[in-house]
């Protein structure tokens, strides 16, 4: 990703290692976000399901996700905002909807050392303290 100083907001998938198994699709997305400032998220989603919808939503959640979690500079403020998007949609109240979903994992740095993580779903996050 480029750290040019001038750059405006910026948004990128990232490349992972992954396994993918017995699976059709790779349903897992990542995706980093830098705003003015130099305030980064990095997102990574473990989408529910086999299929090119579930692939298709958690590369474009992943962006959102890093994106309200840069802009609202902590972790757990923007996989709460986003949350709380998804959750207003009316097709999720439905019984039995058939909507994508995904746990998910979102770490943010702000300049000066802040560092927040939040993860929702069957997922977590560890943070390793030495050399």
């Amino acid at each position: 990703m480029s750290e040019d100083a001038g750059e405006d907001l910026v948004v990128k998938p990232h490349a992972v290692a992954r396994r993918p198994g017995d699976r059709m699709f790779q349903c897992d997305a990542t995706a980093v976000c830098r705003v003015p400032g130099g305030t980064r998220a990095h997102a990574l989603l473990d989408g529910v399901g086999d299929t090119r919808a579930v692939r298709a939503w958690t590369r474009t959640a992943a962006r959102r996700l890093a994106r309200a979690a840069a802009g609202h500079g902590d972790a757990a403020a923007g996989l709460r905002a986003e949350y709380d998007r998804y959750a207003a949609d009316p097709a999720r109240h439905i019984p039995d909807h058939d909507l994508p979903a995904a746990a998910a994992v979102v770490a943010v740095h702000v300049p000066g050392g802040l560092f927040s993580v939040a993860w929702s779903g069957d997922a977590r996050a560890y943070l390793l303290d030495g050399p």
